[in-house]
């Protein structure tokens, strides 16, 4: 039951192109799979569907000279076709991202999904629910096209799960069937992420015999992941 791969680059080469990947996005690097993302740019993948918190924030919570590598890098690389999150944009008009040039110039498609709404749809995959009601996004430009309905004297929007060909996720430990321990804010989407897509791939600092993490502690049972790869 070894999961490890020995490199980034065979981690990440059966990616295809058209393929759709889920990665972390908070904000700053804390949760970010930077070497799989890396190693995805030298491989030259093409017409990417990223699922995400952002679209990238270059240098956004980084500290003072270091270098962050986010999906940033691939949508600068010309390898994304459709982003679908919840921030795409900096935190400076007068600094756009690569996905802001990209979508004034049309080459690139968003899906923008309000935050909580986002993590509903990819926990709701993992779970193997196909749709759920909010009042999220009801009069807004968010419930354009889809159905709603009244439940509780409110009314609701029918919202899709979300599913992904990969799941490019940052742990902190892993053991060698793949039970993953986060920490910090790496915890945040990376542990539904991992649910959600038909192959899970885990960048990891950490890795232990099986048997060596306390199962309390245990966020992400290896029966999610398939392949892990050392940082």
């Amino acid at each position: 039951m070894d999961k490890v791969v020995p490199s980034f680059a065979e981690a990440v080469a059966d990616v295809h192109d058209g393929a759709v990947i889920m990665m972390d996005g908070f904000g700053g690097p804390g949760g970010m799979p930077q070497h799989l993302i890396r190693a995805l740019r030298d491989r030259g993948t093409k017409d990417l569907t990223l699922i995400s918190n952002t679209a990238g924030l270059p240098g956004f919570g980084a500290i003072g000279g270091h270098l962050v590598v986010t999906h940033n890098m691939l949508i600068e690389n010309g390898q994304v076709r459709k982003i679908v999150a919840s921030f795409p944009v900096g935190p400076s008009p007068s600094r756009p991202n690569a996905f802001e040039l990209a979508y004034r110039e049309e080459k690139i498609e968003l899906e923008l999904v309000p935050q909580g709404t986002l993590a509903e749809r990819i926990r709701a995959g993992g779970a193997g629910i196909g749709a759920f009601y909010t009042p999220t996004g009801v009069g807004t430009s968010a419930a354009e096209g889809k159905e709603t309905r009244l439940i509780h004297d409110r009314m609701h929007l029918l919202e899709y799960a979300l599913r992904a060909d990969y799941a490019f996720i940052r742990t902190h430990k892993a053991d060698l069937m793949g039970n993953l321990v986060y920490r910090g804010t790496s915890r945040n989407f990376n542990a539904l992420m991992a649910t959600a897509a038909r192959i899970t791939i885990a960048e990891t600092d950490t890795i232990i015999q099986v048997g060596g993490i306390d199962p309390e502690t245990v966020v992400t049972p290896g029966i999610y992941v398939n392949r892990i790869v050392k940082r």
